[in-house]
């Protein structure tokens, strides 16, 4: 029997646009399939396709057209929450379609910022709106990253989600089960592996330099196979109810609602903006948050 509840990850670490808005209506949809044979890597591809196409009305250039790509953006989203729904729902998780949501997302993302700065730039001939667009897409792709590196590493210190690596470097046991898998996870490492590599670099950084001395005999990804629990500083720093809260804003689910607003006002120019300051200023308040506020509260309940 299906059970909106068990199709959810967590409240704490979700979105709260996610846990509010879109989850709620998502599930609907999972409610929908769940008795159907309608798998979460068909829903998976349903939701790429929502955003190519969104991309394609983006580039006709008119108020209408920018409405429906609004839509088709906000469609995409749900169909994205929908996906991870229905694989948790019907025990259908797996790590090809983990690496096809992820390969999918940074596909739209292409297009869906292609079509818009060119449209712009063929709006007003301004040059900037590429490098705005362009701009744009990177910040968006590192800031879900950033996102997704906080989720995961709250969710296995809460024992869920085991399956889904903190990092997806190639292993030896990848290389031994080969086939679609391989090929899109080797896809999967071209487009997110760097990103993977510096946020971890970025949370070392916020944690004083010090994470891997202080941790050294500690693994780095509990899924890999420890009996030990973390320490606590290791579980405060990934559990930390405020912290989770800031990094949860960096997710698609308000990236793209912002998107969709400004798409029905026709201030595509605008969302640009809000993409590269707004939204970049939260991430560097979530680094400096960690950096400043939550470090100093573990260093001091450790001394």
């Amino acid at each position: 029997m299906y059970s909106y509840r068990k199709s959810l990850k967590s409240d704490i670490s979700d979105e709260l646009i996610n846990t509010y808005l879109l989850r709620p209506i998502a599930g609907l949809i999972v409610w929908a399939l769940y008795n159907t044979p309608v798998t979460a890597n068909q829903v998976t591809i349903a939701s790429t396709i929502a955003g190519l196409v969104a991309a394609f009305f983006y580039l006709k250039g008119t108020s209408e057209a920018f409405i429906v790509a609004g839509l088709l953006v906000t469609l995409k989203d749900l169909l994205d929450s929908a996906d991870g729904q229905l694989a948790r729902a019907k025990q259908q998780y797996s790590r090809v379609g983990r690496f096809l949501d992820s390969i999918g997302d940074f596909v739209v993302d292409a297009a869906v910022f292609s079509a818009i700065g060119w449209i712009l730039y063929q709006s007003g001939g301004h040059w900037w709106m590429l490098l705005l667009a362009l701009l744009g897409l990177v910040g968006i792709s590192l800031r879900v990253s950033c996102h997704v590196f906080y989720q995961v590493n709250f969710l296995h210190l809460q024992k869920q989600l085991a399956s889904n690596r903190i990092s997806e470097e190639i292993r030896e046991e990848d290389l031994k089960k080969g086939g679609v898998e391989l090929v899109l996870q080797r896809i999967f490492q071209c487009i997110y592996g760097w990103q993977d590599r510096l946020i971890e670099r970025v949370d070392r950084w916020s944690y004083g330099g010090n994470f891997l001395r202080s941790h050294k005999n500690e693994p780095r990804d509990p899924s890999e196979g420890s009996s030990r629990e973390p320490c606590q500083r290791y579980q405060g720093w990934y559990s930390d109810i405020i912290s989770l809260r800031i990094s949860g804003l960096l997710g698609f689910g308000t990236e793209f609602f912002l998107l969709m607003v400004c798409s029905v006002l026709n201030r595509l120019e605008l969302y640009l903006y809000l993409n590269i300051f707004l939204m970049n200023g939260i991430l560097i308040l979530c680094l400096l948050y960690r950096r400043f506020v939550l470090l100093r509260e573990l260093q001091a309940v450790k001394y």
